[in-house]
């Protein structure tokens, strides 16, 4: 018996208190109870191993890009947010905090709308989040319903983080499948500030309509994805994931996932990483103009290439994480990461900056996948979508949090405070991860 390759290890049943939390379950499956024990591990599915399955794999993707062509463009829309509604920056970043409301809820939903209706439920109510809130948003509202809509994105976007980093990260060749999944975000935020910009600088669209693109991709994606995952229903689902007996029902997976230290560790460490990413994608347009003194246009694709650096370490270094360890390859990321800021900051050149935050994206890109691997090895299958879930909300959350504090303080400092908070937040993430490597080793279960 041999372990297939990208398949995950489980820990043994019920958990050691203090291995990875504190809790101990008092009931355990009843022999008679038809579902799977919690123990079981079933050959790990490949993404390529009937047409249904590539189907659903594309559906994610296709979500995946819509969620990346929105997060994306703030940092092209900001500065015409800034003059259409005549706010200062620290208003204006309220976009960036609305959102982490929507992330704060879909956290604590996530596992209860997989139990009730299933990823066929996801399925619908996030990309119907998306697509009712897009359609706000392009007929420009006053600006505090526009800070409610971004509440809405930030539900949907939740969602479908939970569903289906948890859905691939337990498939055969999980980083690399996965690394797919976050390229195709990665693709819908490198084409969307290219699009914004070129749409409001070269032909004079007003900043809204941009979002008129953005509620036909939502329509798409909730007709594309709702019918690739039709078969999964809650029953199906109830029966691959089954709740712990006498816990509360669904409600009772987030809070048991919540006793584990490594959640809180990827947690922790994905709500900066979500904060440096989305600073960076955010405020990289008006650094650019302000402090490297670069022309809308120009500024814009300094942008598009810190979204393309993203895309293109997602879709390589998905393949080479497995082979260096995913553990240790997220601390060589990093760290390249941090030398690259540092070029980013000391050299005040338009075109170094430019090459050095492209080659940030390069490494920052596959990070999330790899924390996302390590967190299904390390916590029983059962919990996944409740614990993931949790860490991916709160990472979409430090992409909320982050890039307010950001404008705020550049409210009253300056757009240059960018890079030293960039640096510091990096080093302080560093040394969350490092924490990871204390953990003891879950049991290794085989697969055929």
């Amino acid at each position: 018996m041999t372990r297939s390759a990208g398949s995950t290890s489980r820990p043994s049943w019920p958990p050691t208190p203090g291995e990875f939390g504190q809790y101990t379950p008092e009931a355990t499956p009843s022999e008679t109870d038809e579902s799977p024990p919690l123990h079981a591990v079933n050959v790990a599915p490949r993404w390529n191993e009937s047409k249904t399955t590539i189907w659903k794999v594309t559906a994610t993707c296709l979500c995946a890009f819509v969620m990346g062509s929105n997060d994306a463009a703030y940092g092209a829309i900001i500065p015409y947010l800034e003059i259409y509604y005549q706010k200062s920056y620290t208003v204006i970043s309220l976009v960036f905090l609305s959102p982490f409301v929507g992330y704060a809820i879909s956290a604590i939903l996530s596992n209860s709308v997989h139990q009730t209706f299933g990823r066929r439920g996801i399925t619908i109510i996030a990309p119907i989040c998306h697509m009712l809130a897009f359609a706000v948003i392009s007929i420009h509202p006053p600006f505090p319903v526009l800070v409610i809509m971004y509440v809405l994105v930030g539900l949907g976007s939740g969602f479908h983080n939970a569903a289906w980093n948890v859905w691939i990260g337990n498939m055969a060749n999980s980083h690399e499948v996965l690394g797919f999944f976050h390229g195709f975000f990665g693709v819908g935020a490198t084409i969307s500030p290219l699009i914004a910009t070129s749409l409001i600088t070269k032909a004079g669209w007003e900043w809204y309509s941009y979002y008129y693109l953005m509620t036909g991709a939502a329509v798409i994606s909730l007709i594309y994805s709702a019918s690739a995952f039709w078969d999964e229903t809650s029953s199906k689902y109830q029966k691959e994931n089954p709740s712990i007996p006498g816990r509360g029902g669904a409600f009772s997976q987030t809070r048991l996932a919540l006793t584990y230290k490594v959640t809180w560790i990827c947690a922790v460490f994905l709500f900066l990483y979500g904060g440096i990413e989305v600073a960076i994608g955010g405020w990289i347009v008006v650094f650019m103009t302000k402090v490297r003194h670069g022309n809308p246009f120009e500024s814009g694709m300094a942008e598009t290439g810190f979204w393309l650096g993203i895309t293109v370490g997602r879709f390589v270094l998905g393949f080479v994480s497995p082979r260096i360890g995913e553990k240790l390859s997220i601390v060589v990321y990093i760290s390249l990461a941090i030398a690259l800021e540092l070029i980013f900051w000391l050299v005040p050149e338009f075109i170094v900056s430019a090459v050095a935050v492209a080659f940030v994206g390069f490494f920052m890109g596959t990070i999330f996948p790899g924390v996302v691997v390590v967190a299904t090895r390390l916590l029983p299958k059962n919990l996944h979508v409740a614990a993931i879930g949790f860490a991916a909300a709160l990472s979409m959350g430090g992409g909320a949090v982050f890039p307010f504090m950001v404008g705020a303080i550049a409210q009253a400092k300056g757009v240059t405070v960018l890079q030293p908070i960039l640096l510091a937040m990096l080093a302080v993430a560093l040394g969350i991860w490092a924490t990871i490597f204390r953990l003891p080793q879950p049991e290794v279960s085989h697969q055929v």
